[in-house]
């Protein structure tokens, strides 16, 4: 650990002339600045590196979210569905959550044409700029051995190298985040509002990628600042204050647009009985998923307890509505192999600098970290997790405190009292790891068992030798460290497998992650031939409607969107249970000559006998003209309705 020495003071030293970046050493980007180690910048590259081939190897598979997908193809077509975050190419309804994850997959698709790949490109570059600026952030913290291992223990964390491999909304959140720790940090040190105020537009972009999940730092933030900002209190509260009212104006930006714009200038909100995009936020997407409910929000299922299925070998996990489920093998083996070395790390960091006064940066950084990590482990324990992603925004605390776990006992070394404080860690986090790999015994065991065997070996080798670390006791340590880390690693570089890639639907690594969840990519690029005869057929018929036919679920309209990027009208939106349209805008669209065929059949949105969407269907069996499979080709999977004249 070349940087065991490194400085703790709440100010930064004067920069050196030597340390101004010219133009010269801009281009030699491979060699370190002169205030790091020769070793650090090259292990980073190649630790990056690492990271993109990890998150890109499987990225001509990485698949569709069909739902998402959809609304992808949608807005790569529309700048007006781009612009609302529409699911049909027409901009009748939205998605049912914000779209900010979304853009960088529709621009890329507009540029590059509609692919897997090209939906999941933006995904890897967010993985490999988080694994850049974590560095960064952790360096400034603990020294560039905790930045590097955070980097590397964070890129290879199960859940985030699936999750960055495929077209998934958490990837954003969670590169907006770590670049928020990023500003804040910068800001800490000399109190600077600007900086602060960054770290609170980064944290607004992340809630355009995933609505008030990103949120859960904020407490961490404020606390941190408060109590170590080098500033009076009411500089502090002033600067909070200000900060926080810029991260609710870009939280709330696409919440105002909805508000502001005349409804009948813009489509329904997904997710509501009432069109509002309040109610989709923090009703749909917010408590609902905690046995709350906002008025107006389609109450979406998400609190009721899926069937237990019985634990077996290959799937381990409890169900995703138990208290203790991040401890549970199928979550802990997604993210939660570093929890004791996280635990250490901030027990030890506790320990060591609880003498320190308000201006110590490693307590500052141990504040914000635990606070961080504290604070979205209370919230998802006590949340339906419907998919197993929303975990990823555990996985920069986890990583940076784990880093630090490592680095700080290695430091402790120096006081004669902590030399059995190594050791009892290496012992801690070797019964866990064993503990998770255990339940997957089958998985790799020509590598996970003489790891563990070798960490095993070295921790005995550690308690014989006790209070004397020498070198042979110090490369007693390094190996153990590296035999247990080397099991959560493989697990992570699992998903250059196919097998244990996960999915664009549910991510996840090894033998715990979703195997085959995700539609194939190959049957949404191109028609069927009985879609493309029907397709054809509508075309044929369209005589200049609006919309080339209407369906009774978004799955049926996918069907067509997906490949051909046509303006379908989905009804009853993702639910099946939103009035969009109503009937009366129904038969106004047909009467207006903007509408002339209705598909029903076929699966996709929940429905009631007493919705909008029943009362529709009910119209159109009544008054519409069913055309005959033999006339429009495209055999009997769907049911095809001409309403309006000609019917």
């Amino acid at each position: 650990m070349a940087d065991a020495g490194t400085v703790t003071r709440a100010q930064p030293a004067p920069e050196r002339a030597v340390d101004a970046p010219t133009r010269a050493s801009r281009l030699r980007f491979w060699r370190s600045p002169a205030d790091q180690p020769r070793w650090a910048r090259p292990a980073l590259l190649a630790v990056a590196a690492l990271a993109a081939v990890v998150y890109g190897w499987q990225i001509r598979h990485a698949g569709y979210a069909e739902y998402y997908a959809v609304a992808v193809r949608s807005m790569s077509v529309s700048w007006r569905a781009f612009l609302f975050g529409a699911f049909d190419p027409g901009a009748t309804v939205t998605v049912d959550k914000l779209a900010g994850a979304f853009l960088p997959q529709a621009l890329a698709a507009r540029v590059f044409g509609f692919h897997p790949w090209s939906l999941a490109l933006p995904q890897v570059v967010e993985g490999v700029v988080s694994v850049l600026v974590l560095y960064r952030l952790v360096r400034r913290w603990c020294g560039a051995s905790a930045g590097l291992l955070a980097a590397a223990t964070f890129a290879l964390t199960p859940i985030v190298a699936s999750m960055f491999g495929h077209p998934m909304e958490d990837a954003a959140l969670t590169m907006c985040l770590v670049l928020a720790a990023d500003a804040f940090v910068a800001a800490l040190s000399g109190a600077r509002t600007g900086r602060l105020v960054l770290a609170g537009v980064w944290v607004g972009l992340g809630f355009q990628a995933k609505m008030l999940q990103s949120w859960l730092v904020l407490p961490a933030f404020a606390l941190t600042w408060l109590a170590f900002a080098p500033a009076s209190r009411r500089r502090r509260l002033g600067q909070v204050a200000l900060a926080g009212a810029v991260t609710v104006a870009v939280s709330l930006a696409w919440v105002l647009l909805l508000t502001v714009v005349p409804a009948g200038d813009r489509p329904y909100v997904d997710g509501t009985t009432n069109d509002s995009a309040v109610a989709m936020v923090f009703g749909y997407n917010g408590l609902d998923r905690f046995g709350g409910h906002v008025p107006g929000a389609v109450r979406s299922g998400f609190t009721t307890p899926d069937p237990a299925t019985p634990a077996g070998p290959d799937d381990p996990a409890a169900p995703a509505e138990s208290w203790h489920k991040l401890v549970d093998a199928g979550y802990a083996t997604q993210i939660g192999w570093l929890y004791p070395l996280a635990l250490a790390g901030l027990l030890v960091g506790l320990l060591r600098h609880r003498r320190a006064g308000p201006a110590d940066p490693t307590r500052a950084g141990l504040v914000l970290w635990g606070g961080w990590l504290a604070t979205a482990v209370v919230v998802f324990s006590g949340m339906t997790l419907t998919h197993r992603a929303y975990l990823a925004t555990l996985a920069p605390p986890l990583a940076a405190l784990a880093a630090a776990g490592i680095v700080l006992s290695w430091r402790a070394l120096r006081d004669r009292w902590a030399t059995w404080l190594l050791p009892a860690v290496l012992l801690v986090q070797l019964a866990w790891t064993a503990h998770l790999a255990g339940r997957y015994a089958g998985f790799l065991p020509w590598l996970t068992w003489p790891a563990l065997a070798a960490a095993g070996v070295a921790a005995v080798a550690l308690v014989v030798v006790g209070r004397r670390p020498g070198r042979s006791w110090r490369a007693a340590a390094a190996l153990g460290l590296a035999a247990v880390l080397a099991v959560p690693a493989a697990w992570g570089l699992s998903v250059l497998d196919r097998r244990y890639a996960g999915t664009a639907f549910e991510a996840g690594a090894g033998p715990s992650g979703p195997v085959g969840l995700a539609l194939d990519a190959d049957t949404t690029d191109t028609l069927t031939d009985p879609r493309r005869r029907l397709d054809d057929y509508l075309l044929a018929h369209r005589d200049g409607a609006r919309y080339v036919a209407a369906t009774s679920s978004w799955r049926a309209a996918s069907a067509f969107v997906l490949p051909t990027g046509q303006p379908f009208l989905p009804l009853g939106g993702y639910s099946g249970l939103v009035p969009q349209p109503t009937l009366a805008e129904l038969r106004v669209l047909v009467d207006a000559g903007e509408l002339r065929f209705v598909l029903l059949g076929g699966v996709g949105g929940l429905g009631t006998t007493d919705s909008e969407l029943s009362r529709i269907m009910t119209w159109v069996l009544s008054a519409c003209r069913e055309v005959p499979a033999a006339e429009h080709g495209g055999g009997e999977e769907l049911l095809v309705y001409r309403c309006g004249p000609g019917a």
